[in-house]
């Protein structure tokens, strides 16, 4: 692969700076089905449909809430963020990849700057980049709009024709595309039966046409640029 043209950096933060296959997200999305169960007084099953179909309709479930209850989103991100992660083990050769790439770095997420720090610093990896973007930077308005990448390249001047985005989410790769970037998808080769297909992480099937780049292991992948 041809990096020459590539100086910022983009990545997503769950799932892709961290293997998907360590089920970590998990966490999360319990929290997020028992903090909607409370909030619309839904029984779990119920709680749960409205999680995905919001995650599905609107990007994220805080956004179909915000949208649709008229939800504080603070609270919210509070509280599903509030996570144990130890389970979650540093990779210090991933950091050194990511320490050795030319020009800038950035993690771009639909979860918090908060999250980010805590979850970038625990891998032992946050110092290394130079710039967040969290839900609460684009109006809380999440991946896959186009809003948050619009206010992403404004916020730290990129270039997207100069620019690499890494997501373990395949919809949240065809806006950078057409807007000119390199895109690597982040595939998992855990079990995710239990989520609805159309929410799934990636886990090997022939991607759509606007992802450059499919690996199992950001990594190795980073390892052979």
């Amino acid at each position: 692969m041809d990096i020459s043209h590539i100086d910022n950096w983009i990545f997503d933060l769950d799932n892709t700076l961290y293997s998907g296959d360590t089920q970590f997200f998990s966490q999360i999305d319990k929290k997020i089905t028992a903090y909607i169960s409370t909030f619309l007084s839904l029984n779990p099953v119920d709680a749960r449909r409205i999680q995905k179909q919001y995650l599905y309709e609107y990007g994220t479930s805080l956004s179909g809430l915000m949208r649709e209850h008229d939800m504080d989103p603070d609270d919210y991100l509070d509280y599903v963020h509030n996570i144990d992660v130890s389970s979650l083990t540093p990779d210090p050769a991933l950091a050194e990849h990511l320490a050795k790439l030319p020009g800038r770095k950035f993690i771009f997420t639909n979860g918090s700057r908060a999250h980010a720090q805590k979850v970038g610093d625990h891998l032992e990896i946050y110092h290394l980049f130079d710039g967040v973007f969290g839900i609460e930077d684009g109006g809380y308005v999440p991946k896959p709009h186009r809003r948050p990448y619009d206010d992403l390249i404004a916020k730290f001047a990129i270039d997207p024709a100069q620019a690499f985005m890494a997501e373990d989410m395949a919809r949240n790769l065809e806006i950078p595309k057409q807007m000119g970037m390199t895109t690597l998808l982040l595939a998992s080769s855990a079990d995710w039966s239990h989520e609805p297909a159309r929410t799934r992480p990636h886990t090997g099937e022939a991607p759509p046409d606007f992802v450059d780049h499919v690996t199992y292991d950001l990594t190795d992948w980073l390892s052979r640029i």
